[in-house]
């Protein structure tokens, strides 16, 4: 059953925020969305133009709707507006409890002028102890704490500190208005324990109703399950990928809404079933290790689409930046390991059909350093051997590898390739990155290292070699392509089910 989530806020008819974008936020984050107004507001993406709040009566009538029918698992709070508003919804929530209550306080202008009278502030502050967390921004922090704005990280969670103590709940700190590359979160609970969440900063102008759809994206996975300290990972991590590609909706004229649905639209995409195609296309991306020959390059050029999908997912991007939660990083590393053992078997497997000794002995060599060097990295970053199931994803990809096992070599040399090509192509693309103090500097090192590079350079020479054997437009060499190119795909899918 999906959670039922409410959100009371104000409204935005272009989108990005209030009711509006709660409603996309918790529908993406995996719940039913009930939504009550607290105010009609003629706002866009350059600004605020006419607030209509409609009559005190009416939003008792709204809220006595969805509790006299709905059985509401989570509230989220937004916009209230005055004192008045604020004592109502404190008063029908305490005679409606909730198990989750998450209250992003709308309390200062983007301008920096305060929005609410000294009695409403005092009221918000009132509804802000009955929250499982509240998520302001740094300027409402400052007002809800009585104290100066801060500037720095750490100022700012030394600030929550104090007003979780004083509120008795938890406070989310929030780094997006702060200056420098990162954009760390951290959830300060009352007991003074704070859990941090490192974010990497978008560079982008297009963050209309950040707020409102982190907040509410933190009630629907409250509701779902998750506790406090992953549900806020997670949601910054949603949000993340929706800043992303905020870019590419090109809404509005002025500071434009995020992607809400990207997160999911890149799951759906990467699922889907229908037929690729395989036509050789111009490659924008160039390779850093080079194709052997044509037959090489022609696949390069049909897959350097998925290379750039690839370089754009937000589990990579982390990676490099050294912003990526150490439990996705370890859940990739767990099921790379389970992959690394059937690679090993399908490599061995390409050494036995190998037409010549030479091959064979490539093919073997790297078979064998696939069970020993690499896997023993995965060991001792994990800390011993992995006991983890296979994920879905983990378990497609590896029954790919079946193709190596079967007698048509140049499938089976076809079908082992993108594991060394795209691996040296991306830790080549991070190196500038990787530096001796990087949280995955190990593993950044292990396959940007020379002699991994030279192992998928002749790994690539002796695919090239196989489809020139295989001759042009037969059937085992656009088997091979398509292979190379399914693999490929399914690699967009591997770092993503770390989320």
């Amino acid at each position: 059953m999906l959670p039922r989530v409410l959100t009371i806020a104000g409204t935005d008819p272009t989108g990005g925020a209030g009711l509006q974008a709660d409603i996309k936020s918790i529908s993406e984050a995996g719940g039913f969305p009930l939504s009550v107004a607290t105010a009609l507001v003629a706002q866009n993406t350059q600004g605020v133009r006419e607030i209509h709040t409609p009559p005190l009566e009416f939003l008792t009538a709204q809220l006595d709707a969805v509790f006299d029918d709905v059985e509401v698992d989570a509230v989220k709070i937004g916009m209230l507006g005055s004192a008045e508003i604020t004592r109502l919804v404190i008063d029908y929530l305490d005679r409606h409890p909730v198990p989750f209550l998450v209250v992003d306080p709308v309390m200062v202008a983007t301008s920096g002028d305060r929005l609410l009278s000294v009695e409403a502030e005092d009221a918000v502050r009132e509804l802000c102890k009955r929250a499982t967390i509240v998520t302001p921004n740094l300027s409402e922090q400052a007002v809800l704490a009585r104290a100066e704005e801060v500037h720095t990280h750490e100022e700012a969670i030394e600030q929550a500190t104090s007003l979780a103590r004083d509120l008795g709940t938890a406070v989310l700190v929030k780094g997006g208005h702060l200056a420098g590359n990162r954009a760390d979160n951290a959830v300060v609970h009352p007991t003074g324990e704070v859990f941090r969440i490192r974010n990497v900063r978008v560079n982008t102008k297009n963050t209309h109703g950040t707020g409102c759809s982190l907040s509410s994206c933190l009630a629907t996975r409250l509701a779902v399950g998750q506790p406090l300290d992953k549900a806020a990972q997670w949601a910054t991590l949603w949000l993340s990928t929706a800043i992303r590609h905020a870019d590419d909706l090109h809404v509005g004229k002025g500071n434009g809404p995020v992607d809400h649905t990207a997160w999911n639209r890149m799951y759906r995409e990467a699922a889907s079933t229908a037929p690729w195609d395989l036509s050789p296309a111009p490659s924008e991306e160039k390779p850093l290790v080079a194709p052997a020959g044509p037959r090489t390059q022609a696949l390069w050029s049909r897959c350097s689409s998925l290379l750039r999908a690839i370089l754009g997912d937000g589990f990579l991007t982390m990676l490099a930046d050294g912003t990526l939660p150490e439990h996705a990083f370890r859940f990739y590393l767990e099921q790379d390991a389970l992959y690394l053992r059937e690679y090993g078997k399908a490599l061995a497997g390409v050494a036995s059909h190998s037409p010549n000794s030479q091959d064979m002995i490539a093919w073997a060599r790297d078979a064998q350093n696939t069970m020993t060097e690499e896997a023993n990295l995965h060991r001792e970053i994990l800390g011993g051997e992995t006991h983890a199931e296979p994920s879905y994803v983990t378990l497609g990809y590896t029954s790919l590898l079946g193709a190596a096992e079967g007698k048509d070599y140049v499938v089976a040399a076809a079908t082992v390739l993108p594991c060394y090509w795209l691996y040296a192509e991306v830790a080549l693309r991070m190196a500038e990155k990787n530096t001796p103090n990087h949280p995955y500097h190990a593993w950044l090192t292990a396959y940007a290292d020379e002699g991994f590079i030279e192992d998928t350079r002749q790994a690539i020479e002796r695919v090239e070699r196989a489809l020139e054997a295989a001759g042009e437009a037969t059937p085992r060499r656009g088997d091979a392509q398509l292979h190379v190119r399914r693999l490929l795909g399914a690699r967009v899918l591997q770092p993503g089910a770390a989320g």
